[in-house]
């Protein structure tokens, strides 16, 4: 599976677990469930967005690499860049819907960020073991030479 069907795929499958897994952890520290579920829903689609843009850049940095592959070096180096971003973007979210400031929703979102960070990495890698690696991480042979 390759393209925009891959992305798809991985963007639903990501993103329904995800809010599953955010908006019972949230209930479970004492927010109503409807609350929870907004937070997570509205959090799912900045994530969303942000894993399409992301994941397109990526793909094509990739592409122009010499060594091909996802050695752990770049799983790593993508869960970083893909958290990272995310943070940039949430942690505003959940400041505005929670009616704090900035520092008090990202010590809040703490929990989440290294949550995701894991889940990014796993999923990333589990995703990959079944669908196979995309086309610009697969190494070029004679029989596939562009």
């Amino acid at each position: 599976m390759q393209g925009w069907k891959r992305r798809v795929v991985f963007v639903t499958l990501y993103e329904g677990i995800a809010i599953a897994l955010t908006g019972a952890v949230l209930a479970l520290l004492g927010h109503s469930l409807t609350h929870s579920l907004v937070a997570s829903v509205g959090a799912s689609v900045l994530a969303v967005v942000w894993n399409l843009i992301f994941n397109g850049m990526f793909e094509a940095w990739e592409r122009r690499q010499s060594v091909k592959g996802r050695s752990l070096r770049r799983r790593v180096a993508h869960a970083i860049g893909f958290e990272g971003g995310l943070v940039l973007l949430i942690v505003p979210f959940f400041a505005w819907w929670l009616n704090v400031g900035l520092w008090e929703a990202f010590v809040l979102d703490l929990g989440f960020i290294v949550f995701f960070l894991v889940y990014t990495f796993v999923f990333s890698w589990c995703f990959d073991k079944v669908f196979g690696l995309p086309a610009s991480a697969m190494p070029v042979t004679v029989g596939n030479a562009q």
